[in-house]
């Protein structure tokens, strides 16, 4: 499967550290993130990523294309709600596009490990039989 990462500056360590947890899992998957994200997450995993832009330069865009041409299974997306952010519109385009074109998303940890233990135990596995809808 096709998973996404976007994180924010104030949330890098924290998707090293989600993505260094379940490096076992996340290596049987093809991984794609924003520039800087997906550097981290190499550096700290030495897991190959697939890089797009830096977010703020067209990584986002580069997300929701995939997510419209159906090439993204799952996106893991860390922001920081606390803090308002200059992305503020960005953050919304990705997940209006995700529940478009019902791609699962988390923006948190609890949801996103929540959905990498689904996605080791096969609970996922539809979006691989599905029939393309869009």
């Amino acid at each position: 499967m096709n998973i996404g990462f976007i994180a924010h500056n104030s949330r890098k360590s924290l998707i090293e550290n989600f993505c260094l947890a379940y490096k076992y899992i996340l290596a049987k998957h093809e991984l794609y993130a924003t520039e800087m994200t997906g550097r981290r997450i190499e550096e700290a995993t030495n897991l190959k990523v697939h890089k797009f832009l830096s977010g703020s330069v067209g990584g986002e865009e580069q997300f929701i294309d995939m997510i419209e041409r159906d090439m993204l299974d799952l996106v893991i997306f860390f922001y920081n709600p606390i803090m308002n952010s200059p992305n503020e519109a960005d953050i919304y385009a990705v997940t209006r596009t995700c529940d478009r074109y019902s791609i699962p998303i988390a923006t948190n940890i609890a949801t996103a490990e929540s959905m990498v233990l689904g996605l080791a135990n096969g609970d996922l596995d539809w979006r691989e039989s599905r029939e393309k809808i869009y």
